[in-house]
């Protein structure tokens, strides 16, 4: 149920987006009609008419993901509250300009984000976030939780940079397409690479011998 809620908003986004993006007329109409008052002109064009609406839909589903963990009583982890500000501040700036730049940025904000806290909380705090988060259950080496804390500073800082160049190297359909399946894919394998490399480390449980009873 948490993966669906986490990974919710961004399948919204990309539904949204090929839907609109397949209709671009019908698109620039229906965004006119319902969002020209949010819109600098009061008009919105068939180009960038999907990606506006695949963002205040993203809107919609960040805030109705928070607003439902709150009614829950459950906690709303500090990064949803970041994507959260991210999305909008640089949504209602896409809205406004009809602009996608700005909602293309929200990806690398938020990775660079992760990397500065995992960074920040090492190198400042003297923490390690991953061991604080994981190592009740897993009980691995000090220089084990280090390299796995650099390794995610490292990667969240890549991936920043990889959504800037999708985002200014291809259309918006390959971004968003990017965004869906290979921003995901990626985190999936370096998540899957990081669980092989903390089994490797973990310590192996020793049989203890078994004494026959004598009749």
């Amino acid at each position: 149920m948490k993966l669906l809620l986490d990974f919710l908003p961004l399948l919204l986004f990309f539904v949204t987006f090929k839907y609109a993006d397949g209709q671009p007329d019908w698109a620039a109409a229906f965004a006119t009609e319902h969002l020209g008052f949010l819109v600098s002109g009061g008009k919105v064009g068939p180009t960038e008419a999907p990606v506006l609406l695949a963002t205040v839909v993203v809107m919609l589903a960040t805030i109705a993901q928070v607003l439902y963990l709150k009614l829950r009583g459950r906690k709303v982890d500090l990064m949803l509250w970041i994507s959260l500000g991210l999305v909008m501040t640089l949504g209602a700036a896409t809205v406004y300009f009809h602009n996608e730049t700005f909602i293309k940025w929200k990806p690398t904000m938020l990775y660079w984000a992760f990397s500065a806290a995992f960074l920040v909380s090492h190198v400042v705090l003297g923490k390690n976030l991953l061991r604080k988060m994981l190592g009740a259950e897993l009980p691995l080496p000090d220089p084990v939780w280090t390299r796995l804390n650099w390794a995610w500073v490292t990667f969240f800082a890549a991936m920043g940079f990889a959504n800037l160049y999708v985002a200014y190297s291809f259309s918006t359909e390959a971004w968003a397409n990017f965004k869906a399946f290979g921003s995901t894919g990626l985190i999936l394998l370096f998540t899957l690479g990081q669980g092989f490399y903390m089994s490797k480390h973990l310590p192996q449980e020793s049989e203890a011998p078994v004494e026959e009873r004598k009749p």
